[in-house]
């Protein structure tokens, strides 16, 4: 009978130190849950294999950012020995276009002004200094899209862009946004919006709806929304054209899913 009790309190001594021995990281796992901390294990490798997965999408998304950076660059250094059309005799600079190389909105306008032809950036004059609050008005940056033009040149006197001029150069454009692969673009312009949607239609006609822009014929489409271009509204800062183009932003915004900022 003695025996049998030094055998139980050997017992009880030997578990009692287990337990003790099972005290990790100021957590009490007493003998019984054994179980739990191996499922806690597991918990914690599900967790580091979750976060070495999204390491490696962002690795690879990173790396896709720069491989489309790099496609830019090379449709850049293009644009800059193209001697296609007789604008190249009269540029100062080319002016490819500027932005986000994986932006989800891709303004397009026309051409480039005497300001973007001395800075070689685009929209940066007086109506560029206005769509730039238009985006922030969007609750947006200018880094976070991309902004170009039809035209890579600045044709004389800032006139209107000719057919033969969009014909030799609207195919940088569609390299632009075939890298890019935007959700939607916004046509600043009748100019712009005729070209991309191939249509005769004012921009009166073009503006309020969604379209579709492919880039070429087996390319998935791209929304379109057409608006008026900064310039005209410079030369029009009426309260209801103001008010068209933010319907118009609002629409882009509503396509993308992204909340639309309350207006003063």
């Amino acid at each position: 009978m003695n025996t049998e009790i030094d055998r139980q309190r050997l017992i009880n001594t030997i578990t009692g130190q287990l337990e003790s021995d099972l005290f990790l990281g100021g957590v009490w796992l007493p003998i019984g849950r054994i179980g739990k901390v191996q499922a806690m294990g597991k918990e914690k490798m599900t967790t580091d294999s979750k976060t070495t997965e999204e390491t490696k999408n962002s690795a690879e998304q990173v790396g896709i950012i720069e491989e489309k950076r790099q496609r830019l660059s090379k449709v850049g250094q293009a644009v800059a020995q193209c001697t296609k059309c007789p604008l190249h005799k009269q540029r100062t600079n080319t002016v490819p276009g500027e932005g986000n190389p994986d932006a989800r909105i891709m303004f397009v306008g026309e051409a480039p002004g005497q300001t973007e032809d001395e800075q070689a950036r685009p929209f940066v004059g007086q109506a560029g200094k206005l769509l730039t609050k238009i985006i922030e008005a969007m609750g947006l940056n200018r880094r976070d899209v991309f902004i170009g033009n039809i035209l890579k040149c600045r044709p004389p006197g800032n006139r209107d862009p000719q057919v033969s001029e969009i014909v030799q150069c609207v195919d940088f454009l569609c390299e632009q946004l075939q890298i890019i692969e935007p959700e939607i673009i916004v046509a600043l312009g009748a100019h712009a919006a005729r070209t991309l949607l191939e249509s005769s239609d004012s921009i009166g006609e073009l503006r309020g709806r969604v379209h579709e822009y492919r880039p070429h014929p087996l390319a998935e489409p791209i929304k379109l929304i057409a608006t008026y271009h900064p310039a005209y509204l410079l030369r029009n800062y009426s309260k209801d054209t103001r008010m068209r183009v933010w319907q118009d932003m609002q629409k882009v915004l509503t396509e993308l899913g992204l909340p639309i900022p309350k207006r003063e």
